[in-house]
């Protein structure tokens, strides 16, 4: 199986992003959304960010409106909404679905490597969040109530 930085999304502009571009750093991929009563993680997860972005580790986050409408706007609305309601400087794509028939194939295959609770592979809501190592390889998945700063040392151990 290859490597997620292997694969290729879409940018909030609607162009392709080889996530090659992300080969050999620690990655934190979260399907996002901003009328979700997780959306103040935004901030938690722009502070990892910035906190270890020299070290190579980067956070990717990915709007998805399939959880009660949560994410309704536009690429720009939510550009505007991540920038000034939190700062955010972490790259957020082109909104996608992470469950269902139309399903974008990183999430496919972040959910195949890192089941949930019980082996399931559905996204149950906004920030479900998954950890990447260098290599590529999914190493963990956190449920939308863990908080990003809870994932910090299992991030560290991985910076290495």
């Amino acid at each position: 199986m290859t490597a997620i930085t292997e694969m290729s999304v879409k940018a909030a502009d609607g162009s392709t992003v080889d996530l090659s571009v992300y080969a050999g750093k620690v990655l934190l991929i979260v399907n996002t959304a901003s009328k979700c009563g997780f959306t103040p993680q935004y901030e938690g997860l722009e502070a990892l960010h910035r906190r270890y972005a020299d070290r190579g580790f980067e956070v990717l986050g990915f709007p998805c409106n399939q959880f009660g409408g949560q994410e309704p706007g536009d690429a720009a609305e939510i550009a505007n909404f991540c920038t000034l309601s939190y700062d955010v400087t972490f790259p957020v794509f082109a909104k996608i679905d992470v469950n269902g028939d139309n399903a974008d194939p990183l999430f496919e295959r972040l959910k195949s490597e890192a089941p949930g609770l019980l082996g399931s592979k559905a996204i149950k809501w906004n920030f479900t969040k998954f950890l990447v190592d260098r290599s590529g390889k999914t190493v963990a998945r956190y449920a939308p109530t863990t908080k990003p700063g809870d994932i910090e040392a299992d991030i560290l151990k991985l910076l290495g």
